[in-house]
């Protein structure tokens, strides 16, 4: 046992579980990216509403950014939360269940889980196909349609493709892990 880990061979600070492999000790350290862009449309917000109440100038590109800033941390939460094992679940029988059982459970789990973020993967593709090619195959990202016409649909799109992928690829890695016996 470490010595950043609990009795319970977690980490104590609360990072990525150790079953989650290399792939997530790279997710629990990308979420400092996350939450610094949460911290930047805070100031983001800010600083238009000083500009439009203080000086009736507001920007065209405030509000926009600030829906994608958060948009894509509210999207690379889920799977932030798959690798610290903080994700939702119903304890009630699990808790009650002997260390092998529970084991089986998280292989099953897991199984399903990547199944289901495969799926919605799928969905997601099929999104970015419309949202980032042309019908003629060459690439164009979707834009807003707004003022300042940023392409944040399309990229937030492909955002969604990509996490969507590393997560059914986190919750195989998981599954394997906990079907070796690692928890």
């Amino acid at each position: 046992m470490s010595e950043h880990q609990s009795e319970t061979g977690r980490p104590e600070d609360g990072g990525a579980i150790p079953e989650t492999g290399v792939l997530g000790r790279w997710i629990d350290r990308g979420g400092i990216v996350f939450a610094i862009g949460i911290v930047l449309s805070m100031l983001i917000l800010l600083n238009e509403v000083l500009l439009r109440y203080l000086f009736d100038a507001p920007t065209i590109w405030a509000h926009e950014t600030t829906i994608f800033l958060c948009g894509a941390a509210f999207i690379y939460g889920g799977l932030y939360c798959t690798v610290r094992d903080r994700h939702i679940r119903v304890v009630l029988i699990y808790d009650a269940l002997p260390p092998g059982f529970r084991r089986i459970f998280d292989v099953i789990i897991s199984l399903v889980c990547a199944a289901a973020s495969a799926m919605f993967a799928w969905a997601a593709w099929l999104m970015v196909q419309r949202a980032a090619f042309r019908p003629d195959g060459s690439f164009r990202l979707e834009r807003s349609g707004s003022a300042w016409d940023p392409v944040f649909p399309g990229l937030i799109k492909v955002f969604l493709l990509v996490v969507l992928a590393a997560m059914a690829v986190q919750f195989l890695i998981l599954a394997v892990n906990y079907a070796r016996g690692r928890r």
